[in-house]
């Protein structure tokens, strides 16, 4: 069974095709967007060892002509040397205009080999072929490309659209547990943000989910990604609503670069902690109920996530520090901090400029359960 989203954006509309073997099918489903017989396949050396063969097989099997390009994995990849790497290599595949660049991997490489479509040659067509829960339900769609530079995450970027994405949850198999519970956190997050039905689903399916039950997997990536579909067909360049898909992620980008964008701590992982933090932040200015903060952290501990400060090992920058971080994050307008917080589970909003003293009472606190 394939489920089909639009991401309805005129002329640069398109879909998310979601459901099992579609990496087998994808010769079958891309063929349609080629004006000429080939594409250049861009990934990791992990993904392109677990994935690539197939794909390959599925363009070739269709009469497509398959180069492909392997880059490192892992978070320190989306940076200036290898946007450059994968530019140059395109340029030197002939990639026209009219040309199709597949991205083969999370999110890591989508947001880079979007990023490197959109500057080659002003803008070249690719279609993203997401392998990890996170990439599938949420850096797939909608169009933000990037990269991370020495002063924060995702500063450089730019908004260019995919022609096509193929969510293969089929893949989803092949991913270490730990993967695999960080891409819920952003699952999470969209029941949080605007579906509270959707995260009582979560309480009620998200260990089978966990577990591999391939119906639960299906609705799971299916609801995120028309959640995530339909804001940004309302909102493509984050004027107003798509901010609402920060939610947590204010914390998350800063405790990311207090990290060093390492394999202690995961962007999804950073995602359920923000949104922990967040709805702890929206109890204490008075916006919700403390049961709120207490449910989302519950079902973050029964899908054994991190969900706390604490759960970060190694050694973490003092409360200013984080929030001088906080201070490089894109959501800052006018040197302000933007937080997303929420009336309760499935009703956030952006808060323009959330008190500091509030903001230092909550990391205080989440510091001194590390000790």
């Amino acid at each position: 069974m394939t489920n089909t989203v639009a991401v309805d954006l005129g002329s640069r509309s398109y879909e998310v095709r979601i459901g099992e073997g579609l990496i087998a099918r994808a010769g079958a489903e891309i063929a349609p967007l080629l004006r000429r017989k080939r594409v250049a396949v861009v990934t990791d050396a992990t993904v392109a060892a677990a994935h690539l063969p197939a794909l390959t097989a599925a363009l070739e099997a269709e009469g497509i002509a398959v180069a492909a390009l392997a880059l490192p994995p892992g978070e320190a990849t989306k940076g200036w040397e290898n946007l450059a790497r994968c530019t140059e290599w395109l340029l030197e595949q002939k990639v026209e205009r009219k040309d199709v660049v597949v991205a083969l991997g999370g999110g890591v490489i989508g947001d880079l080999v979007g990023f490197s479509a959109a500057i080659l040659r002003r803008g070249v067509r690719f279609v993203q072929l997401p392998t990890t829960l996170l990439a599938q339900v949420d850096s797939s769609v909608g169009g933000k490309t990037g990269i991370n530079t020495a002063q924060g995450k995702n500063l450089v970027g730019a908004f260019h659209q995919p022609s096509l994405v193929l969510a293969d949850i089929g893949v989803l198999d092949t991913l270490p547990a730990r993967d695999f519970l960080s891409g819920y956190g952003e699952v999470v997050k969209y029941g949080l943000l605007g579906d509270a039905a959707f995260f009582g689903w979560l309480e009620s399916h998200g260990p089978a989910l966990r577990d591999g039950d391939r119906a639960a997997r299906l609705h799971a990536v299916t609801r995120s990604v028309e959640m995530k579909a339909g804001i940004v067909s309302r909102d493509e360049t984050e004027e107003g609503e798509r901010a609402l898909l920060n939610l947590g992620h204010t914390f998350c980008h800063a405790l990311e670069k207090a990290t060093g964008y390492s394999g202690r701590l995961l962007h999804g992982e950073g995602v359920a902690i923000g949104c922990a933090l967040a709805f702890e932040l929206s109890a204490r200015l008075g916006l919700c109920s403390q049961e709120e903060p207490s449910r989302v952290r519950a079902h973050l501990a029964t899908m054994g996530m991190k969900l706390d400060l604490a759960d970060i090992p190694g050694e973490l920058p003092g409360t200013e520090a984080l929030i001088a971080l906080m201070g490089q994050d894109k959501k800052v307008v006018d040197g302000r901090l933007r937080f997303i917080l929420a009336h309760g589970i499935g009703r956030a909003f952006v808060a323009e400029d959330v008190p500091g003293e509030a903001v230092r009472a909550v990391l205080d606190e989440a510091m001194a359960r590390r000790r």
